[in-house]
């Protein structure tokens, strides 16, 4: 049982990470990318905290580890949020999920040289066959809009992705995952902060319905997700962990069919079909070669004494 919470977390980081492509677009008429940023990491930051309040007390991260986790949390709860809602106004959802994609390759990447995780053959094949999934769903729900500045701001969003589960995943080694979580929740609200006029002034203006939307991003998949995400992290792989994250592409598009009657095309059932194919992959186990066995040691050659009689060496004829 302890081997597959790792994978229940991801699974739950996983399906409340889909969730928020729909709670976006139900949002996103109502409140500016930079709004819709902050919001989310105050409702994240209000629930952890509260979490915290009633938790065992224990030491603060000093020193290294506490620097890694801030800058993590300033790069990819605060900034990554931030290009992704910016993004998202320029360009289809279709092809923003394609660019933010490439974060996971670079995660690989940087994992197998930085971290040192290798490049298992699962790892590369799993995640070249998840993209191209990835790419058969943007092509299949693509508009036709392609801005140049939506590509940039969504292409830097994946960088920064990348960059903040590097830095998280070296953390963890001597963090604990929820407190890395709160902390980087914190860590981007307050890099999200010179924006609170505009979410002052949004908030007095939007229905009810999208103020309760920001209200779910924060609690569901920003506090509850990056917990969940925080601790399979700490048990897997960066590089194994993060190509699970060509599972949202494709549980975006059954949320969608389910809750807002957008049938999927053949295509994008298609591209959901090999992302699952490609996440699986990365998981088969990897082959180590045998060990090869050490010589056994034999006798030490040399000349083979005479036997000896009951009074001595027997006489040689």
């Amino acid at each position: 049982m302890t081997r597959l919470l790792p994978a229940l977390a991801a699974g739950v980081t996983m399906l409340f990470w889909a969730s928020a492509f729909i709670a976006i677009r139900a949002v996103g008429e109502d409140y500016s990318p930079v709004a819709m940023a902050l919001g989310r990491l105050l409702v994240g930051a209000v629930a952890l905290v509260a979490v915290v309040a009633f938790r065992p007390r224990r030491a603060l991260p000093r020193g290294r580890p506490l620097a890694l986790v801030l800058a993590s949390g300033a790069l990819w709860f605060g900034l990554y949020a931030v290009l992704l809602n910016a993004a998202e106004r320029y360009v289809d959802a279709g092809t923003a999920a394609l660019i933010i994609c490439v974060g996971p390759i670079l995660i690989a990447v940087f994992a197998g040289v930085w971290l040192r995780e290798g490049f298992p053959r699962g790892l590369v094949t799993g995640l070249v066959v998840a993209f191209g999934g990835v790419a058969t769903i943007a092509v299949a729900t693509s508009t036709g809009r392609h801005d140049a500045v939506g590509v940039l701001l969504a292409l830097g969003a994946a960088v920064l992705y990348a960059v903040g589960v590097l830095l998280q995943k070296k953390a963890l080694s001597d963090v604990d995952p929820f407190t890395a979580t709160w902390l980087g929740c914190v860590a981007g609200l307050v890099v999200c902060l010179p924006f609170a006029p505009a979410l002052v002034a949004e908030v007095a203006h939007a229905p009810v319905g999208a103020t309760l939307g920001i209200v779910y991003k924060g609690m569901f998949p920003t506090a509850v997700a990056f917990a969940t995400w925080a601790y399979a992290l700490q048990h897997t792989s960066a590089g194994r962990l993060s190509s699970s994250s060509y599972l949202v592409p494709a549980l975006t598009v059954l949320m969608s069919w389910t809750l807002l009657g957008e049938v999927p095309t053949a295509l994008a059932l298609l591209g959901g079909a090999l992302c699952l194919v490609g996440v699986a992959l990365t998981r088969l186990p990897t082959r180590r070669p045998a060990p090869v066995p050490a010589p056994v040691a034999g006798p030490v050659a040399g000349p083979v004494a005479e036997p000896a009689g009951a009074d001595g060496p027997v006489p040689g004829r």
